[in-house]
């Protein structure tokens, strides 16, 4: 993981934010009014095809039936005595039931005469020619590619009526797509995908994830579509649009927009006007990783403390504290681009005030020599490990920084071992994981993109000290009756800090290896909030540390006894026994304090 995988929030005075605040109370231009979202998709009824296709051999069948039944009771028989008999239509019926099904219990009630058995030859060849003419069309029929995406598509609408709860509709499943739904499902998040692509969808049997996850092959740009994956659906708590299609991901924008106004929807761009038409459908945040590499390498470059945090806070939970690589301004730089990914590079280094040489991959390895880095950022894998083998042959202290379009080649990545590698996929997924898993958290990673060096290394000492080199994860407490009953209750009549909720329930001279980063007190935001602040009820506490702190603090959100010792160093029995021999204790205690003598 690299700085270059992020994505800051524009400062005040650059660049506007992406992020557009929504509610369903929120009213838009741009919805006139409320109609419901549609789920009717062109032959998705496997009955009425199986009427249609089996129409002809039901009514073949159904006449020969009627003819064979009507002319056995037509036809005089003979009972054991002789007498002329005639069969009931019923019998008739249940004679040809089994006749013409090739079963054979026999001639009954009585043995036929000759004109009967002449009549049952004839309806005998006249129904087998029936059944295998009705065969033969059921396995037509069930070899019909109409036939089969209509039951693949009721079978996704069934799965997609049985969830009951809360699940996030993914619109590709490429690179990003995948990345976004195994941390969804890795954090307990349900997850509905769409795609394009049937081979795609093959791989989410394959993918290992923890619960079935429904999937259906289509056109994302159909409304009805989305809303036969969930956009109506009363569970449906954010739409995210992934795939490497522009149109298809302005279309699922204006469907949300326009269809389920209230819901999140964050959606991938890969330039800037396709950024500005999402945002006239006000998405919760467009990701657009080509737009903002330039922007992280040159902080990279200008704050590099600061820039190995960010890059530290938003790698995988586990990950090691990486090197801090300053002096990397002193030079020049080469971009080594073939597209409008290197033009956008080379524009922001400039407007950082660095010397750049944007070179063409085509005219052979540039001159490194005398280069502080380089951008190996061509539209091939291959060339730009040979670039960046190069470079590091030439110069081995240069600074590399490597564009990576397949993830198929990671590993060789991997054991090459850049200075950063730039994943516009992984940048996409991270930046959307953030966002709706804990958004609060990414909100810290926003305001630490506004800071400087020395906040930077001050943050970073923090957390190296509390939760030690490897990356912490976050974690969201809401001090609420429902998620913090014990410290809900305590806050009604006795005060209760940030520092003091954050000690160890079994030694309160030790706080847990977790670190406050946010505060959220109604819609004031408190960034790093001293461990001397005074909490409320309702408030809501970002922590980043390791996952072995947040199972430590369950046992103070929901144990009195333990709230009360690391709020005032008494303690306190756990069973409800003990706990009112000592309230009858302390009683008795003050009953002989007060008596006068």
């Amino acid at each position: 993981m690299n700085p270059l995988l992020l994505r800051p929030l524009r400062p005040p005075h650059g660049r506007p934010s992406r992020r557009r605040r929504r509610g369903p109370e929120t009213g838009s231009p741009l919805r006139r009014a409320t109609v419901p979202v549609p789920t009717k998709v062109a032959s998705t009824d496997a009955v009425f095809l199986v009427l249609r296709r089996m129409r002809a051999p039901l009514i073949a069948l159904v006449v020969v039936f009627t003819i064979s039944t009507a002319g056995l009771t037509f036809i005089p028989g003979r009972d054991d005595a002789g007498n002329v008999y005639r069969m009931t239509a019923f019998d008739a019926f249940y004679f040809m039931s089994y006749t013409a099904t090739t079963i054979g219990f026999g001639e009954v009630p009585y043995p036929f005469t000759v004109a009967q058995r002449l009549w049952v030859t004839g309806s005998i060849f006249a129904s087998v020619t029936c059944w295998a003419y009705s065969i033969g069309a059921l396995f037509a029929l069930l070899q019909d590619q109409a036939f089969d995406d209509a039951m693949k598509t009721q079978r996704f609408r069934r799965k997609v009526r049985r969830i009951r709860e809360p699940f996030f509709l993914v619109a590709g499943y490429g690179q990003a797509g995948r990345a976004v739904a195994r941390g969804l499902d890795a954090r307990g998040r349900r997850v509905v995908v769409i795609d394009i692509d049937e081979r795609r969808l093959d791989q989410l049997a394959t993918d290992q994830l923890t619960v079935d996850v429904p999937g259906v092959e289509g056109d994302a740009r159909n409304p009805a579509l989305l809303g036969l994956a969930g956009l109506g659906n009363r569970y449906c708590e954010g739409v995210l649009a992934l795939t490497s299609n522009q149109e298809a991901n302005l279309a699922v924008v204006m469907a949300v927009h326009l269809l389920r106004p209230d819901l999140p929807a964050h959606a991938r761009a890969e330039s800037r006007d396709a950024a500005a038409d999402l945002l006239a459908f006000e998405p919760e945040a467009v990701i657009n990783p080509y737009d903002d590499y330039g922007l992280f390498l040159v902080l990279a470059l200008k704050h590099p403390a600061l820039s190995r945090l960010v890059t530290w806070l938003m790698a995988t939970p586990g990950t090691e504290l990486p090197e801090l690589r300053e002096g990397l301004t002193d030079g020049t730089w080469v971009v080594s681009a073939d597209d409008r990914f290197g033009r956008e590079v080379a524009a922001d280094l400039e407007a950082a005030g660095l010397d750049v040489h944007l070179v063409d991959p085509a005219h052979g390895h540039p001159d490194v020599r005398h280069a502080a880095g380089i951008v190996a950022g061509s539209e091939q894998d291959g060339a730009n490990l040979s670039l960046a083998a190069h470079a590091r042959l030439t110069h081995p202290d240069v600074y590399i920084a490597v564009r990576q379009h397949s993830d198929t080649n990671a590993a060789l990545l991997d054991a090459f071992e850049p200075d950063s590698v730039f994943i516009p996929t992984e940048l996409v997924a991270k930046e959307a994981l953030g966002q709706i898993t804990v958004p609060m958290a990414w909100s810290f990673i926003t305001h630490a993109m506004h800071q400087d060096d020395a906040w930077g290394r001050e943050m970073t000492d923090l957390l190296v000290d509390r939760c030690g080199t490897r990356s912490p994860a976050s974690h969201a407490v809401a001090l609420t009756r429902r998620e913090a009953p014990a410290v809900a209750r305590w806050l009604t009549h006795a005060e209760l800090t940030v520092g003091e909720l954050l000690r160890d329930c079994d030694d309160r001279s030790r706080p847990i290896r977790a670190v406050p980063i946010v505060l959220r007190r109604g819609d004031d935001v408190v960034f790093t909030p001293p461990e001397d602040t005074a909490l409320r009820p309702d408030d809501v506490l970002v922590l980043a540390g390791r996952f072995g702190a947040f199972d430590a603090l369950y046992e103070t959100l929901y144990n009195d006894s333990a709230v009360e010792y690391v709020a005032t160093g008494r303690e306190v029995p756990n069973t409800w026994v003990f706990r009112t021999l000592a309230r009858r204790r302390r009683a008795r205690r003050a009953a002989r304090v007060t008596r006068p003598r």
